[in-house]
């Protein structure tokens, strides 16, 4: 039926398309990805486009990667379907929609659009978290101030980015591209989120819940409890490699409440000690996303973990450790210097698993080869604590 549907919807387009010379449209249909190229950088994923039946699938395969960062995009120079000069003028904009279905939830994907002389690639990138289903849904985008000229290149393109380390896919039943007026646009569908958004200022925030249970897990001794962790005589949370600081919280009277925006996390610095030059072994691309503490959700685990009796092995509950969170962290933030704040975007999908309960806490883990220390719960007397600000919607 769904075939059936698209096939007419794509023969209507054909009619129109001559006359009106403003759209693309692909279903996939003829099990053919001619015109479509794939790419890969930093990382060590691969990326396969399968014709399949009435959809594409992205194949990733990233159990060669070694530290989860790569992407995998598709791509495609749609200029030559739509109206440029249309799209030249300042009442018209590129809107593009494509109806995606992943393996793996919850995560995100992107959309980017650009020209050959693009040199801001986030200006027109968004990211779209699919949440917790494998159901097919529908993301868009629309531009603003798109730059491109009769002549341009208009390239469309579609991410898979930071999965984990392992196989993955996104379907793609349809992918398609239409020269909009701007007064005329539709809504973007699938919540647009901006890649890297600016931190709000914590004032802006009427909530501010401090961490109900924070300590420190260890794989190298996964029986042992660490949440008398010390540098010095300072209770803190050591991010390092095999050490994993989680946070919890207490937000039981939120429960049913919706998010409104982003909320922010808050680290309070102890000490920071990392070194090396990354760029002159691995290239300035990849080189420069080390040195970060990625923040990752927890999904699965001991809901219930307490800070004083919690251990690797009781918190996994015999687990992989990457099956018990989000394989694809929520950010990689740089850590500001001792007694600054540390501070982390999490985005209005997250923010919202986090009142609801499906996301049980976040779990802190080092990009390269750095330690960081951030004040506990129970350093002096509280007030360096983590804290998760947020806004919620009025009724």
């Amino acid at each position: 039926m769904m075939q059936n549907i698209k096939t007419k919807l794509l023969i209507a387009l054909s009619i129109i398309a001559p006359l009106a010379h403003a759209d693309f449209f692909d279903d996939f249909n003829n099990h053919s990805v001619a015109g479509w190229q794939t790419f890969t950088g930093d990382g060590n994923a691969e990326l396969k486009l399968i014709p399949m039946d009435g959809f594409v699938r992205m194949q990733v395969d990233a159990t060669k990667d070694q530290h989860n960062i790569y992407w995998t995009i598709i791509k495609r120079d749609v200029a030559q379907s739509l109206d440029m000069e249309k799209l030249k003028r300042p009442d018209y904009e590129l809107r593009v929609e494509a109806r995606v279905r992943p393996s793996h939830s919850p995560r995100r994907v992107n959309f980017m659009i650009n020209t050959q002389r693009t040199t801001d690639f986030h200006e027109h990138l968004r990211e779209y978290d699919l949440g917790q289903t494998s159901d097919w849904q529908v993301i868009s985008m629309t531009t603003r101030n798109f730059d491109a000229v009769p002549g341009d290149q208009v390239n469309v393109q579609l991410g898979v980015t930071d999965w984990g380390l392992g196989e993955y896919y996104l379907d793609v039943d349809y992918y398609r591209a239409q020269v909009v007026k701007v007064k005329n646009a539709k809504p973007d569908a699938g919540e647009p989120l901006v890649y890297h958004p600016p931190v709000p200022s914590l004032e802006t925030f009427k909530h501010h819940a401090k961490v109900a249970h924070d300590a420190v897990i260890n794989s190298a001794f996964p029986e042992v409890n660490f949440n008398n962790w010390k540098s010095d005589d300072a209770r803190v949370l050591t991010v390092s490699a095999g050490q994993y600081p989680l946070l919890r919280w207490d937000l039981q009277s939120f429960r049913g409440k919706k998010a409104s925006g982003a909320g922010v996390l808050a680290l309070t610095t102890q000490s920071v000690q990392k070194g090396g030059n990354y760029v002159a072994a691995l290239g300035e691309d990849f080189g420069i996303e080390f040195d970060k503490v990625r923040v990752f959700e927890i999904l699965a685990g001991d809901a219930n973990w307490q800070q004083s009796i919690v251990t690797f092995a009781n918190f996994t509950q015999g687990k992989d450790l990457q099956s018990v969170i989000n394989g694809q962290m929520i950010f990689d933030t740089d850590v500001a210097e001792a007694t600054g704040k540390t501070l982390v975007t999490i985005p209005r999908p997250v923010m919202q698993r986090i009142l609801d309960g499906t996301t049980r806490g976040l779990l802190l883990q080092p990009l390269g080869a750095l330690e960081v220390s951030f004040y506990d719960s129970e350093h002096g007397d509280g007030s360096q604590a983590p804290v998760l600000h947020f806004n919620i919607r009025a009724k």
